[in-house]
């Protein structure tokens, strides 16, 4: 939101559709829209979207514990969760254009279980790293994410930038790693912190509204029951909470962030 406001070029990079965290009654009732939208505006297919809203309903009915997702299912609950992060992403400034969705196949299986991070999943990130040449790359350091979905992410960038690394663009960039739902980074590892004011933080937490699938509880929120916004909310409140402690000057929040280079092996 900062960068955006000041006008610089912002690209949100989305490396996963994040389907398995959407509940199949969401899904059924964006399937139920779809059908009910082309029926009100006798837009032609529509009975097809009904058909396929039939066919989502029995499938969920029928589906037993464990089982995954048909790939029809995966697919709209892929899309619920595009839709979301593309209204997030506008609500903080970023352009339509910018916005991008890499679904890495390492995380299509329809289950909790991954596959091993591939070759293809690499080459994603480093050929949209190519295309863009970003100054400044801003990645989740999350490592605390229950099914490690941020960690494989995590490893395919610290992957794409190593063979990168002898690029004359790259060598002008800075990677920074954040966190968010589940911990903050050490006092003493913090190299970068961005003061936050009261209306900053509240703004951050409508952005976090936009992904509504993932409220009233998340569907996976590990061992902690708090909401998504509420735990990045509190986490930024005791950072400046922290600076404040240490004698610096007190804000409402405060964003940190550390920097990582391709000889970084500590992270991971």
């Amino acid at each position: 939101m900062k960068l955006t406001s000041q006008g610089h070029e912002v690209h949100v990079v989305y490396q996963t559709s994040g389907n398995i965290a959407v509940r199949d009654d969401d899904a059924l009732r964006f399937a139920n829209f779809a059908s009910e939208f082309c029926k009100l505006f006798g837009i032609a297919g529509g009975e097809s979207i009904k058909e396929i809203e039939h066919q989502f309903d029995s499938f969920l009915q029928s589906k037993k514990p464990a089982t995954p997702d048909s790939k029809e299912v995966q697919l709209i609950k892929g899309l619920i969760r595009k839709t979301e992060a593309r209204a997030a992403a506008r609500f903080a400034g970023v352009l339509p254009q910018n916005i991008h969705y890499l679904d890495m196949p390492f995380y299509e299986t329809g289950k909790v279980k991954k596959k091993p991070l591939g070759p293809q999943d690499v080459q994603l990130v480093e050929d949209l790293l190519v295309k863009i040449k970003p100054h400044q790359v801003f990645a989740a350091g999350d490592l605390s994410d229950p099914h490690g979905t941020h960690r494989v992410c995590l490893k395919a960038i610290f992957k794409a930038c190593e063979n990168l690394k002898n690029e004359a663009w790259y060598k002008e960039c800075q990677v920074w790693l954040y966190r968010g739902a589940w911990q903050e980074w050490e006092p003493e590892r913090i190299v970068m912190a961005v003061p936050m004011s009261p209306a900053e933080l509240f703004k951050k937490r409508l952005s976090i509204f936009r992904h509504q699938s993932q409220k009233d509880p998340p569907p996976f929120p590990g061992t902690d029951k708090r909401e998504f916004w509420e735990r990045a909310e509190q986490r930024n409140r005791s950072t400046a909470k922290l600076y404040d402690a240490l004698g610096l000057t007190e804000y409402e929040g405060m964003e940190a962030f550390v920097t990582w280079d391709v000889d970084d092996k500590s992270i991971l």
